[in-house]
């Protein structure tokens, strides 16, 4: 990699890569600590609608106030501080700035923000991956219509996934399965914003006022594990398993064992899918060496030398040989969200980038819904987002996660049952809407072509 090196010349050079971050919470945050550390990298701006705590938050991970002190962002090009505002619009439309980050985790948002960012030519990174299971597909071929990069973020675990398949298929290698780890049960699924702490505080010492409990709960309750390996499976052409994911019970070492096709002693309905591995087993015994933080590949060696070689040079085989797993332990999410910074500016590469609809994350009751309440979305009371195969989800016109907020019901709605778009009073007129009818009109036309 020649990165840091690029990024070297720009600074030489005096015209680092002006980066603009909107959304200024834990993601954003982390990012900021390491950003005002990058050789060639300016925060031009950060856009949070509380300006107050964003500067608070640069503050806490090591901003000192001059460096957050730019009135305006033309003064900040001309400082080299940065200016911190709560316009997001007028952030994306200076003529400075070179990419856009939207880290605000709202899929209706982000999806504004990304159509905007294209309009005035500048590259996007989706941390959003809210957004990007809703309408990814179409916004990064919109992006590349306009000559500017879509990216997946780097450090979040679906960019690292798919670095594991480009990984394996660059060797030759065929990818069985792909995916990351994570702590799960099935009654985790009905989980709410009101009973996760309980969980948290299994395994967590954490100050409950310092975390936004719906989106911990988006973590366990099986939603945001649906939404990554959707944003994995149409980043790499990789499809959801028959049922979705089985969240089996693996350490590290038996990845390969455990995540290949059942007609090969594995637990997959078939191979060239995903899958996340629990660090649970069902009776809620801890898994030794679990990967509750990390990501995998697992790959098929279609030699007899290839799998001689797994032999020989440690990898991670299952007991017949003929499968082999690649992890890594952790990710370290807005720490290293700059990779995906300077790979969009300097090479003009996304790092992760939707090429297919193959996948979707559909709405699921958690409990029984009446007639007329009104969903609360991600992470809440009242559904959790499930994987399916995406000609499945326009086959029965199931109503996207993302979409699932702030909409009233139009019928009751029994425990564990996918909704469909018929369920909620939609509002035709809300861009995300019209952008995800255009998604599927335009890759679903593919997905039953083949």
């Amino acid at each position: 990699m020649n990165l840091s090196r690029l990024l070297a010349a720009r600074a030489e050079a005096g015209n680092p890569v002006r980066a603009g971050l909107i959304g200024a919470g834990k993601f954003g945050s982390m990012f900021l600590a390491q950003a005002r550390l990058t050789t060639g990298l300016q925060i031009l701006g950060i856009a949070d609608l509380d300006v107050a705590r964003a500067a608070a938050n640069c503050r806490q991970v090591g901003w000192t106030d001059e460096q957050f002190a730019a009135p305006s962002l033309d003064a900040a090009i001309t400082s080299g501080a940065t200016h911190i505002g709560d316009d997001a619009m007028a952030l994306i439309a200076h003529p400075g700035l070179d990419v856009v980050i939207d880290a605000t985790g709202d899929p209706r948002i982000g999806i504004r923000h990304c159509l905007e960012a294209i309009r005035n030519g500048k590259h996007v990174i989706m941390v959003n991956v809210e957004a990007d299971v809703v309408a990814g597909p179409l916004l990064a071929r919109k992006a590349e219509q306009a000559g500017v990069v879509y990216s997946l973020a780097w450090g979040d675990q679906p960019a690292l996934i798919t670095e594991h398949v480009d990984w394996a298929r660059a060797c030759g290698f065929k990818v069985v399965c792909a995916g990351k780890g994570t702590r799960y049960l099935p009654d985790y699924h009905q989980l709410t914003p009101d009973t996760v702490w309980d969980v948290l505080t299994q395994y967590l010492q954490i100050d409950p006022g310092s975390i936004n409990l719906k989106m911990f709960n988006s973590f366990l309750d099986g939603t945001k594990s649906g939404i990554e390996m959707t944003a994995v499976c149409n980043a790499t052409g990789l499809s959801p398993q028959d049922d979705g994911l089985g969240f089996p019970p693996a350490s590290r070492f038996e990845l390969a064992d455990v995540c290949k096709p059942a007609v090969s002693g594995g637990q997959l309905s078939r191979d060239g899918t995903t899958e996340v591995v629990s660090s649970l087993y069902r009776d809620g015994g801890a898994v030794e060496h679990n990967l509750a933080m990390g990501t995998y590949v697992v790959i098929e060696g279609e030699t007899d030398y290839a799998r001689q070689c797994f032999r020989e040079y440690h990898m991670l085989p299952d007991s017949s040989g003929q499968y082999a797993a690649l992890y890594r332990p952790v990710h370290m999410i807005g720490l290293e969200l700059g990779i995906s910074v300077a790979s969009a500016v300097l090479r003009g590469e996304p790092t992760g980038s939707p090429i297919a609809f193959k996948s979707d994350v559909v709405a699921v009751a958690k409990r029984d819904l009446k007639k007329g309440e009104v969903l609360d979305g991600e992470g809440g009371h009242m559904v959790w987002g499930k994987q399916i195969a995406a000609d499945r989800s326009l086959a029965m016109a199931g109503l996207p996660l993302g979409l699932a907020g702030d909409i009233p019901l139009t019928r009751d709605i029994p425990t564990g049952e996918l909704l469909l778009w018929d369920d909620a009073v939609i509002d035709t007129t809300d861009q995300a809407v019209i952008i995800r009818r255009e998604m599927e009109a335009a890759f679903g036309r593919a997905n039953a072509a083949e």
